[in-house]
């Protein structure tokens, strides 16, 4: 399997970054991890910092390639979400520590990923947007049920309220695990941050596929062009992305 992939964490215009973006492999294996840390929260940095460690933790754990990768991204996200709980045990439940998490497995030509909250993962093919994840998100719902359009999306006061994610309650929280998705030479991968995909478009988004492009070249520049495009509130701006090659 022959693939590119880099990561790329803009501070905006907040004080901390409290994003995590990684890339984890092993023997043909490739994770893509993307970890939003929520404002408004306890220690959201630390809180991204050890959900990233413990997702890595349980794939390095894991011999590869991965045999069951479903239950695999069911157990890594619940792991990560134990661990959040943990952190903010000795808090109040409104103040808990709290995440969302988009993992991408990619193996043998094919891709897997689940997700918990706001963070999203793209399937890009073509100079378009093949398939992107449902977010956790209130205003989600009332898209989902048209209470509201598309164009009232990023307006709706509660835009940035996500209806399930890591840490806080001990309860395992909702997950949204895809089918499995076999992959094309030329397509790309991308776990992202909302910070990265909200203030895009989708042609925008889809840029990225452009074959004279570099990978980290063009995933600099589109978070960069979201920072500028949100400024002055910018969000941390952040994504992993992996492009397939064979």
């Amino acid at each position: 399997m022959v693939v590119e992939s880099t990561t790329v964490s803009l501070l905006g215009d907040r004080q901390e970054n409290q994003d995590r973006v990684q890339v984890a492999t092993d023997d043909g294996a490739i994770l893509l991890i993307a970890i939003d840390g929520m404002g408004g929260h306890a220690d959201g940095e630390r809180a991204a910092e050890m959900a990233v460690e413990a997702i890595v933790k349980a794939f390095k754990a894991e011999p590869h390639p991965v045999f069951d990768p479903f239950g695999f991204l069911h157990l890594a996200i619940g792991m990560a979400h134990a661990t959040v709980v943990q952190l903010g045990a000795d808090l109040n439940i409104e103040t808990r520590p709290r995440a969302t998490c988009a993992l991408c497995l990619v193996q043998d030509g094919v891709a897997y990923w689940a997700h918990v909250g706001d963070s999203r993962i793209y399937h890009l093919r073509d100079s378009g947007v093949l398939e992107h994840s449902r977010d956790h998100s209130h205003v989600n719902v009332l898209l989902h049920d048209g209470a509201i359009t598309a164009g009232e999306l990023n307006s709706h006061p509660m835009r940035n309220y996500v209806e399930c994610c890591l840490g806080g309650d001990a309860e395992l929280p909702h997950m949204s695990v895809s089918t499995r998705k076999i992959l094309q030479p030329g397509d790309i991968m991308l776990a992202c941050s909302d910070g990265f995909w909200s203030p895009l478009t989708g042609a925008e988004i889809a840029s990225l596929t452009e074959a004279d492009s570099e990978l980290d070249n063009g995933l600099q520049q589109l978070a960069e062009l979201a920072a500028r495009k949100s400024a002055p509130r910018s969000d941390n701006t952040s994504a992993v992305a992996l492009r397939y090659n064979a």
